[in-house]
């Protein structure tokens, strides 16, 4: 078994005393681990950091092994993303997050999505922070747990979504939400269909933004241990909270 692909390194770990094994978010073959013989070496050192872009080469006696990696670098992006403790953190919350998907599955959305996100974390000038929830939002549709922010669950309505219902996930208008709203979720507007854009957004909203996809992303994607969420996740929205 054999195959080419680009991918972005979401998780290593030490094999034995020179080797790695990499899982890498492949754009055809999706979440895909492999062994990278020396890759404790001085030469793959640079290469085998989380949100790298590479060039990988699968090679395996049968589909179902865990194979070898032989993996060029297209994009070394980890380096410039380590000067910023809060876009280091975000980077490591999306790379641990990533792996909720299953094993060679392929998400062709989100491995671009997250080569976008990737691209705003490296970029001073990019609004990587709105669109880290976008992202999370996206991961949720990927597996299945989408929210549904078109309309107003209770009136059908368009207008005035301010509102999520935890329970269905689905949006809920200023008017039927008031009687509810101490047991709903903020809706930033930045996340409503017609207005999901990356731009402007404000500190609050992305807040607001964090607290509704973990919410549910706690609820849809149970962990083993103690929280059911990647610790960089928690640190993350703690800090950037704190921040303000």
């Amino acid at each position: 078994m054999q195959w080419s692909d680009e991918g972005i390194i979401i998780s290593t770990r030490r094999h034995g005393e020179s080797s790695v094994i990499v899982e890498l978010l492949t754009k055809e073959h999706g979440r895909h681990a492999g062994m990278v013989r020396g890759g404790r070496g001085k030469r793959h050192r640079p290469v085998l950091l989380l949100g790298n872009r590479v060039l990988a080469d699968w090679k395996a006696r049968l589909s179902e092994h865990l194979g070898m990696y032989a993996l060029e670098p297209v994009e070394l992006r980890a380096a410039l993303i380590m000067e910023d403790s809060l876009r280091l953190l975000a980077l490591q919350s999306v790379c641990a997050l990533t792996r909720f998907i299953a094993e060679r599955e392929p998400h062709p959305y989100l491995f671009e999505a997250t080569e976008l996100l990737i691209a705003a974390l490296v970029s001073k000038s990019e609004p990587w922070q709105s669109m880290l929830v976008i992202w999370e939002l996206g991961l949720l549709g990927e597996l299945g747990y989408g929210l549904d922010l078109s309309n107003c669950a209770s009136t059908g309505t368009v207008n005035d979504l301010i509102y999520v219902s935890p329970r269905s996930g689905r949006a809920v208008s200023a008017l039927a939400g008031e009687p509810y709203k101490d047991k709903l979720l903020g809706l930033p507007p930045f996340l409503i269909s017609e207005n999901r854009c990356p731009g402007e957004v404000s500190a609050k909203d992305v807040c607001a933004g964090l607290k509704l996809t973990r919410y549910f992303l706690e609820k849809n994607m149970p962990e083993a241990g103690d929280e059911p969420l990647p610790r960089y996740r928690y640190i993350f929205e703690e800090r950037f909270v704190s921040a303000l």
